[in-house]
């Protein structure tokens, strides 16, 4: 009997060398008894294998013509308490246990306890045997494959890594915003410094000119009082030697004897000194011996004296760069610093928005509003929009000078999903969007969310950040349906979801390529349907472009550029000639489809006698004669084994093989000959009679 690749009389066989026959016994029964309910539930579901749920999440390149090469994603833990989830082992009650425990069984080498370990038990962080799990000292914890636990680790690693790179920016920006913080402070203290200096040198200036001008006036009054001095010393000397000469005249005159010339002469000596006589001596000192000590109005030089120790003026604040994260659609919240011990009443923050247009922002006034702290959060702003802020320090002295200014961005608005542009099969999905914001926007983030009826609370399965671009190819699991969502993200942060979009992975999902299409081509609004009429345009009212298919009437599918296996199925009516088929993106605008060697497609044409189908690539098709008409036919396309086959769907009839091994990326084409309609059937899984060998 089979047991996941082995049989039990051989497993059984393999553990007797166990010293323990009775545990032996018990092992054995236990694997007999899983592979019985096993197979029993097999049974039930009808045959249908369950595919083993694993978290296959990945980003890829668009523009490469490369094979796309899937890795499974190891979800990792973030060692809260374990919840068993879809990478459990061993569970019971469903299928996808039983599944699970198939895979570890696969995976089993050891055989006996001499063995080297091929698995690891999460609980106890110790290596172990799959054979424990089911009848040992592991049985009621969580056992996987030493594989798996090795990429668990290294998840763990890498993830612990990336916080510690995480904090490593974080302390280089700290430690520039402190080099930042230093250089301003030692700037300052220049400042203060030169101001002081300056202060000082003022002072002594003012007083060095007071003493200059007080000795001046000093010498002026002694020069003025030794003059006076000297005048009335000269003058007492005149009348000295005016009385002097008066007395010795006298003293003569009176000596004389002759008594005629006596009394001649003595009448005018005797008038004389009788006046001099009369003439009062002025006795009194001309000049003060005092100075005049005017009082000294040092006024100005003690108000200088005292705005040294008044409060200066503060000095320029510093805006700070705006911090991750701390914004939103309509608000910012913006901070600054004043590295200095001024002192501050209130800041006066200004802001203006930025945009492209230079004249538009220089006509706009800044707006101003009065701040206690220092930081603020300004309202009522646009989305995804720049702004520049500066602010200024006030106080009891005066104002300080402007900072410099700083651009801060509000969050960006929701991304819009583009349905008709979105496209996936069983193994990827491509999504594109628009950015919905008029600035550009650092990056993107997609968001999955895996929808079941087990989950009672849908929560985002997947992240993927830091996408450039406004598309992502990621990898999913076949058969599953998801919910994505997109984020815009700048420097103040992610914006709000976008509107969902349901992804299912069930089959090949795409629609018609409306700007390839032929101008007489008319595309149906969900992009599935197109449309050949009777009327046709005339030929100056065409609107060709180099996209536009301009001699055959046909259109391109938007096939997601992944080289996997696709399927889909168009419908078609017996009375149309049709061409369907895939071609290379460049295949030729002027050429028919089929009639070169970058398309190759099945053509039906009706002719008086029959139905003819022909299977055409560079011109050349086999003889082939198909005796049922198909009205839906189905395209199988494998990129690893080089195939294009044709079915009849209905009947499951195999029609043609193409066997190529396709250089480039392919899209679905399809073509009509004459008036008509083809309708495009794709997202459903490929049925039983299709193989892909």
């Amino acid at each position: 009997m089979d047991l996941f690749g082995g049989t039990l009389d051989d497993i059984s066989e393999e553990m007797t060398v166990s010293d323990d026959e009775g545990q032996v016994e018990d092992r054995s029964k236990a694997f007999t008894d899983m592979y019985s309910i096993e197979n029993k539930t097999q049974k039930q579901g009808a045959g249908v294998q369950a595919t083993p749920k694993v978290s296959t999440f990945q980003r890829f390149s668009v523009d490469t013509n490369e094979s796309l090469h899937f890795e499974p994603y190891i979800p990792e833990e973030d060692g809260s308490e374990h919840v068993l989830g879809d990478d459990d082992v061993f569970l019971t009650g469903n299928q996808s246990a039983f599944d699970e425990s198939k895979e570890l069984m696969e995976g089993r080498t050891a055989q006996t306890e001499s063995d080297t370990p091929d698995a690891y038990c999460t609980d106890c962080q110790t290596p172990t045997y799959v054979f424990q799990k089911l009848a040992g000292p592991h049985k009621s914890h969580r056992v996987i494959l030493m594989k798996k636990a090795a990429q668990e680790i290294k998840n763990d690693i890498n993830k612990t890594r990336s916080k510690l790179e995480e904090k490593i920016t974080q302390m280089e920006n700290f430690a520039g915003n402190l080099e930042e913080i230093f250089i301003t402070v030692e700037e300052n203290f220049g400042r203060q410094e030169q101001n002081l200096e300056q202060h000082y040198n003022e002072v002594l200036t003012t007083l060095a000119h007071r003493y200059d001008l007080r000795a001046s006036a000093l010498e002026d009054e002694k020069k003025l009082k030794l003059e006076s001095l000297y005048n009335q010393l000269i003058d007492c000397g005149r009348t000295l030697d005016t009385n002097k000469e008066q007395i010795e005249e006298a003293q003569a005159l009176y000596r004389d004897e002759n008594k005629y010339m006596f009394l001649q002469t003595v009448m005018p000596i005797m008038k004389s000194i009788e006046k001099l006589a009369k003439e009062e001596p002025d006795l009194k000192i001309a000049a003060s011996l005092e100075f005049d000590i005017p009082a000294a109005d040092l006024s100005d030089v003690k108000q200088m004296m005292d705005s040294i120790n008044a409060v200066p003026a503060p000095s320029a604040p510093v805006m700070n760069p705006q911090i991750p994260n701390s914004a939103s659609c309509t608000s910012l919240r913006v901070c600054w610093s004043l590295f200095s011990d001024d002192t501050v009443e209130y800041y006066e923050l200004f802001s203006r928005p930025i945009f492209e247009d230079i004249t538009v922002e220089s006509d706009l006034e800044a707006v101003k509003v009065k701040v206690k702290e220092t930081h603020y959060t300004v309202a009522d702003l646009l989305p995804n929009a720049q702004y520049e802020f500066w602010v200024t320090a006030t106080n009891t002295t005066g104002i300080s000078p402007a900072s410099e200014k700083a651009v801060y961005m509000t969050v960006p608005s929701p991304p819009v999903i583009k349905p008709r542009e979105c496209t996936s099969c069983p193994d990827a999905a491509l999504v594109r969007w628009d950015s919905g914001n008029t600035n550009p926007v650092d990056s993107y983030t997609l968001e999955m969310i895996e929808m079941g009826a087990e989950s009672s609370k849908a929560t985002v399965t997947e992240s993927i950040v830091a996408i450039p671009t406004c598309e992502s190819l990621i990898q999913l699991q076949p058969g599953k349906c998801y919910q994505i969502y997109v984020r815009a993200v700048n420097i103040g942060g992610p914006s709000e979801k976008s509107e969902s979009f349901a992804v299912t992975t069930t089959g090949t999902f795409f629609h018609l390529l409306e700007d390839t299409a032929h101008p007489c081509l008319s595309v149906s609004e969900d992009g599935f349907t197109m449309f050949y009429t009777h009327d046709e345009l005339p030929l100056s009212e065409m609107a060709f472009s180099d996209n536009t298919f301009a001699r055959c009437v046909a259109v391109l599918g938007d096939l997601i550029p992944v080289r996997t296996k696709h399927y889909w199925e168009v419908e078609v009516d017996p009375h149309t000639e049709y061409r369907i088929g895939v071609a290379y993106e460049d295949t030729q605008r002027n050429a028919y489809l089929g009639g070169n060697n970058t398309s190759w497609c099945m053509r039906h044409v009706l002719t008086p006698s029959r139905h003819k189908y022909e299977f055409l690539h560079n011109g050349w098709t086999p003889d082939i004669r198909i005796t049922s008409h198909p009205l839906r036919i189905g395209m199988a396309l494998d990129y690893d084994q080089g195939k294009l086959s044709f079915f009849n769907a209905d009947l499951g009839q195999h029609l043609y093989t193409f066997r190529c091994q396709f250089l480039h990326f392919v899209h679905p084409c399809f073509a009509l000959d004459n008036p008509g309609a083809l309708t495009l059937k794709n997202g459903t899984s490929p049925p039983n009679y299709i193989s892909f060998v």
